[in-house]
């Protein structure tokens, strides 16, 4: 795929096309709509196609951006609130609980998002087939590290929605796979590497693995390698940087060794000090793409060591943090059937208990169906009002006005306080009276985009016939390729035959596919390479994703039998064009200027907070519950 966009398009942002005499609402609104109402038969978790943020939930974000004004003045609030909640996502959902807790469940409250559905990235997929329903996550996945990360008030939020986190650990097994004798392995693609070739057992311990290490089924690293299409000289490299504790930097001091893993990209790394060649440096192409969003030349090597690459053990440096050790230790075994969805129904269901007579408790959520219909009814103490964008937030003496668009125009509503816990790149636009130091504080959060793609397959005998259960792809689109995740939860069970269905758990970051498609991200730090990203998401359609993912498929498991045409059942694109948060880059970033642009960014501004995981510059779920709290005590 080529498109006539330049780098510097890209980087500036795309415009929405204003069409000649038509108002930004008919431009919008002029188009189907997928949702027009909620209904069992229009029911937005069960949607296929492209999801996550569909072109609806920012084309009004974007004309705001991009210069467009709205009248505002002759609009007079119809409804007031004593909370008003910017972001149905994870921390908005949470801000809202929170603020019941401390002042009353009698409090009116209203959640306003730009999104067809609530959640965020804790997004729910669920795929009807004949043979029964199957349940997956579009976005958030896991809780991360939670027996080290997680806050006294994150732990008591969660227990008090019915979630018991050392539950959650028993209904994951981890042994599902291993007992099958499957491994992780590495895609080599033909495009890339002359030939299509699997190879299993990979033996590389991975950070948040949710396997345990003696179940790896993994080769040696010699065997291993020894496989892979490359030539004698280049598989030794690999084999010496994975094996031997080498000091790469021996003629450098403590100090200076710690100056240059924080400030050198481990591409430059493995360039400059290993040697490797371009061939063998291929193989890292892609290998942080998932867990970072970045490539490995916009990385440091302290977030490659981090991340468990290989080069660092010989060169003698202080050991991690515990926090990092936890990261990497900890099993990622903290899974819903649907993801983090778990969590943010749980809270859905508590704000506004008629949305499904299920029982409070992660068991009887998993299977149980939410009317949307009840989310924003007249008599609700507490309102979710999906498909709104909010345009516009100003203080007034004893509260103040926020203004949102839909399908029927332009509102305005009065509330006591307001909490933001949308994205923090977007604040500036919609709250214009802010300092403006705050307001360039909170742009330096500039999100990285993910795709996470359901693909689901009417069977999974090539994975067995493979060896595989996860498949990384160097220099490929989607650089992870995994069968979801082991988890028997309230009734629901993951697929155990290999003949039947079972969903394909995929992740791309759309800078590789910037890559491939001619953009020379070089010179670019971490922020304009996630402007790339996110641009290229926009200029491509579903056509162009569902192209992608076959190809992919096909090469990957066409030696075993798999045939797209036939097998492939639905695809489900779950964009995420802001997705994970920005991220302190020592390449990029000074660290005390960080602090002090993360502090004054989430300053309260009159009757008005932040609360998202952009404030912590963390892109975790107890994060952006932890700044839920924060901006709550703050009001």
């Amino acid at each position: 795929m080529k498109y006539n966009i330049t780098r510097r398009d890209f980087l500036n942002g795309v415009a929405v096309g204003v069409v000649a005499g038509m108002s930004p609402l008919q431009i919008l609104y002029g188009k189907d709509e997928k949702i027009t109402e909620y209904t069992k038969d229009c029911y937005p978790p069960k949607l296929l196609g492209l999801r996550g943020s569909n072109d609806a939930s920012f084309e009004f974000a974007h004309m705001l951006r991009d210069g467009e004004r709205f009248n505002l003045k002759d609009i007079k609030p119809k409804e007031e609130y004593d909370l008003v909640v910017v972001g149905a996502g994870i921390s908005g959902l949470a801000a809202a609980c929170f603020y019941q807790n401390k002042f009353g469940k009698d409090k009116k409250i209203l959640i306003l998002d730009n999104h067809d559905d609530f959640g965020g990235h804790a997004r729910r997929n669920e795929i009807d087939l004949k043979d029964g329903t199957i349940l997956s996550y579009g976005g958030s996945e896991s809780f991360q590290s939670p027996k080290a990360l997680f806050s006294k008030e994150v732990n008591e939020l969660l227990f008090s929605l019915g979630i018991d986190t050392d539950g959650l650990a028993k209904r994951f097994d981890r042994n599902f796979y291993p007992d099958l004798g499957l491994s992780r392995g590495v895609y080599f693609s033909k495009e890339q590497f002359g030939i299509d070739k699997v190879v299993n057992g990979n033996p590389r311990k991975v950070i948040c693995d949710d396997i345990d290490e003696s179940r790896f089924n993994a080769k040696s690293i010699d065997e291993f390698i020894s496989e892979f299409p490359l030539s004698n000289k280049d598989k030794e490299a690999l084999i010496s940087l994975f094996k031997d504790k080498i000091d790469y930097l021996d003629n450098m001091d403590s100090k200076q060794k710690e100056y240059y893993i924080a400030k050198t990209s481990y591409m430059d790394f493995l360039k400059e000090k290993v040697k490797l060649s371009n061939e063998a440096i291929a193989f890292f192409e892609g290998i942080t793409d998932d867990f970072l969003a970045l490539g490995i030349d916009a990385i440091s090597c302290q977030d490659a060591r981090i991340s468990l690459l290989p080069g660092f053990d010989g060169l003698n440096l202080e050991e991690l943090s515990n926090e990092e050790k936890a990261e990497i230790e900890e099993p990622y075994i903290y899974h819903g059937a649907d993801g983090n969805a778990t969590v943010a129904r749980l809270m859905v269901k508590r704000l506004i208990p008629n949305i499904t007579p299920s029982k409070q408790n992660m068991d009887d959520i998993t299977l149980a169906y939410f009317d949307y219909s009840q989310l924003d009814l007249p008599n609700n103490k507490v309102k979710i009002r999906l498909n709104s964008t909010v345009i516009n937030v100003e203080n007034e003496e004893n509260g103040a006005l926020v203004s949102y668009v839909t399908k029927n125009g332009i509102s305005k509503v009065k509330s006591k306080k307001v909490v933001m816990a949308g994205y923090n790149s977007m604040i500036p636009y919609i709250i214009p009276a802010l300092p403006q130091e705050q307001k360039e504080a909170l742009s330096k959060n500039v999100k990285t985009s993910l795709l996470h793609t359901k693909v689901v397959i009417n069977n999974w005998e090539p994975f067995i016939k493979l060896g595989v259960h996860e498949v990384y792809s160097p220099k490929m689109p989607y650089s992870r390729t995994k069968l979801d995740y082991p988890v028997d939860i309230g009734g629901y069970h993951h697929p155990r035959d290999p003949k039947k269905p079972i969903c394909i758990h995929m992740v791309s970051s759309p800078q590789t596919l910037a890559v491939m498609q001619g953009i020379d991200l070089s010179g670019l730090n971490a922020r304009e390479r996630a402007r790339v990203g996110r641009n290229v998401l926009i200029t491509m359609t579903f056509d162009d994703h569902e192209k992608i993912i076959r190809e992919q498929l096909q090469g990957m498991l066409g030696s075993a039998g798999f045939n797209h045409e036939r097998d492939i059942l639905a695809i489900v694109v779950n964009r995420w064009g802001h997705c994970y948060s920005y991220t302190y880059n020592s390449l990029y970033d000074d660290e005390e200027e960080s602090e002090q642009i993360i502090k004054l960014a989430k300053k309260p501004f009159g009757n008005i907070v932040i609360a998202n995981s952009d404030s912590a510059w963390s892109a975790y779920m107890h994060s952006a519950i932890d700044e839920a709290y924060r901006a709550i005590n703050e009001l």
